[in-house]
């Protein structure tokens, strides 16, 4: 006898609390014995995910409640993982929509949302965070209401049950009134509210592939839910793509199911379980798995274009070689293509000497979370500024990537912000007073204007700005954005880097190096305070002579170096300047590092 089964999907916007919630639900549902050392945020299970406390990969788990399993699934909140976001729905009957009771319903909230009521699921909503000193929680679930309405929602979808909750201390209530014990409300609420899954069980197996990672002990996996039929360990079957060409025939060697955050092998499956195969080498998510008598495709949604992309290449820096293991363009291709082939939301393509590639990604985030994976692994590569990618419309012009970008701010700063938006070419949709003397100002920007802004804007507004952006769409080019409006310190030869000559260099402007720092010719070693290049000595030291005159024995005091994250110094650099990165370090540096070689190709981007 089959067992009875829920389906949900958890969807919110980055850091309203998702995978926090996940962890009660888990520890209350009886998962974990009363002494197991559990890790806070246990769905988080990469390195990156847990040092940057976001959801990067999409993952599945499931709980028993009474007689039923509920599989949920943890979805990505940041934009740039939308991907993975979409592709996931297929999986699920239901969805919670997760609201922060002071923010409300931000960019990612609509973009998520969005998704999910056009496959017709209907959403529980959760308010978030209720014990914060700053919330809101009636106007919250007026501007959900009308979240739901502007995105076209059904009668049905807008009669949605709203619990209150604070996920962190493990308790959800119908009525603020109500007592706060536990999160036995949501449970019952999605055996109420979640049909069970619906399929044929007679009719040939089929399941759509949704995510596909590689265990180092069953090669590829992918991940899926049974919509017909049911199937064995060491059943044949066929993978058909979204167009129902064959891709290849193969037996299945395992079948997993998730048992909390554990995969646990089965025999047999049936409709509606989220499993895992192993056993296939071609098929790919968006594929469809079924019977050798399957002919039609199960539908899928087509994945939304890359909008940006960076330039990855071998390191040819003097310093290539000293850090990392995997430095040739072999082992940096090979690495590049099984990435490309498990995450369906990057796409890659060579240039015709082999010797560079360029990896297409939603964004700048995305794209560091590679680059940053890569060095983990021991790759040493130098990286281009990011560009975004261009289409043409029907008419021959060209358009380009828009972003819905909302940004939250004290009052004091927001005309500042304005500005800078508009410099960037920024259109200006909403603004208005979100109480507590701040503003939500709501603009439509290129991304191009966006790359590197993060940090601008964060100076601008002494870090108290919050700034949310995604994809909105394509729109007629908007003309030239200026670059960067200052220059840069350029180092005129190889050595150690001496106090000395930072100290004196310190009135030229902002130092990235600091003392006995291993610097190289044509290495950026700072932000000049004009805006045009300038080669400096950071190697000069003080000269020793036996002559003492009062006043040149002064102590030299060094102002500490700018140190920028990755995504910050792949959006800091311009056109003629590369990003190295080594498992020990980053560097900016200069495309060309002789100075005579930069002189011709200045003069040649003249003429």
């Amino acid at each position: 006898m089959t067992q009875e089964l829920r389906n949900i999907a958890i969807i919110a916007h980055v850091d309203h609390g998702k995978t926090t919630l996940i962890d009660s639900l888990m520890k209350q549902s009886g998962m974990f014995r009363d002494n197991q050392q559990v890790d806070v945020c246990v769905m988080d299970s990469g390195d990156l995910e847990k040092e940057r406390g976001i959801t990067i990969l999409a993952k599945p788990t499931s709980i028993q409640w009474g007689e039923v399993r509920i599989n949920i699934i943890d979805t990505p909140g940041h934009a740039d993982f939308g991907g993975e976001v979409e592709r996931v729905l297929h999986m699920a009957d239901g969805v919670i929509l997760l609201t922060d009771a002071a923010e409300g319903p931000m960019p990612q909230t609509k973009f998520v949302l969005g998704k999910a009521l056009k496959q017709g699921l209907r959403p529980i909503v959760i308010i978030n965070k209720i014990d914060r000193a700053d919330e809101r929680a009636e106007e919250v679930v007026d501007e959900v209401f009308d979240l739901f309405v502007s995105l076209d929602a059904t009668d049905e979808q807008l009669d949605f049950p709203i619990l209150y909750a604070s996920g962190r201390d493990g308790w959800c209530v119908r009525e603020l009134e109500d007592p706060r014990d536990n999160l036995h409300p949501l449970l019952d609420l999605v055996l109420e509210h979640v049909p069970s899954p619906a399929g044929d069980k007679d009719a040939p197996f089929a399941m759509l592939a949704t995510l596909l990672d590689s265990d180092p002990f069953l090669g590829r996996c992918l991940t899926g839910r049974v919509m017909q039929g049911s199937a064995k360990v060491n059943d044949t079957v066929k993978a058909i793509n979204l167009d129902g060409e064959s891709v290849e025939t193969g037996r299945m060697t395992k079948l997993l199911k998730f048992d909390g955050t554990e995969r646990v092998p089965v025999e047999t499956v049936n409709v509606g379980d989220i499993i895992c195969i192993a056993g296939l080498t071609k098929a790919s998510v968006a594929d469809t798995i079924g019977a050798p008598s399957l002919e039609t495709p199960i539908k899928s949604t087509p994945i939304d274009p890359p909008t940006m992309s960076v330039t990855i290449s071998v390191n040819d820096s003097p310093f290539a070689g000293q850090d990392g293991k995997k430095v040739t363009s072999t082992m940096i291709r090979e690495r590049l293509l099984a990435e490309a082939e498990t995450n369906v939301a990057i796409t890659f393509s060579e240039s015709a000497d082999k010797d560079s590639f360029e990896i297409g990604g939603r964004g700048e985030l995305q794209l560091g979370v590679l680059i940053e994976t890569m060095r983990r692994e021991g790759f040493e590569l130098t990286v281009s500024r990011p560009r975004v990618l261009y289409q043409t419309d029907e008419n021959g012009g060209r358009t380009e990537p828009v972003e819905e970008v909302t940004i939250d701010v004290d009052e004091e700063y927001a005309s500042t912000v304005v500005d800078k938006m508009n410099r960037r070419k920024a259109d200006m949709v909403d603004m208005r007073s979100s109480g507590a003397g701040k503003q939500r100002i709501i603009f439509h920007a290129p991304s191009r204007g966006l790359i590197g802004y993060q940090s601008r804007f964060m100076t601008d507004t002494r870090g108290t700005g919050v700034m949310n952006r995604v994809f909105h769409s394509y729109t007629a080019y908007k003309g030239d954005i200026p670059q960067r409006a200052k220059g840069v310190l350029i180092s005129n030869a190889q050595g150690q880097a001496v106090a000395y000559a930072i100290f004196n260099l310190q009135d030229r402007g902002i130092m990235f190096v600091e003392h006995q720092q291993p610097v190289y010719e044509g290495m950026i070693i700072g932000e000049h305070s004009r805006d045009n290049d300038l080669e400096v000595n950071i190697l000069k030291g003080k000269k020793l002579s036996n002559v003492r005159a009062s006043g040149t024995d002064d102590a030299v005091t060094c102002t500490p170096p700018v140190k920028m994250s990755l995504e910050q110094m792949m959006s800091y650099i311009n056109d003629d300047e590369l990003l190295e990165v080594t498992p020990n370090n980053m560097r900016l540096r200069k495309k060309d590092l002789c100075p005579h070689d930069r002189k011709k190709a200045g003069r040649a981007a003249e003429g």
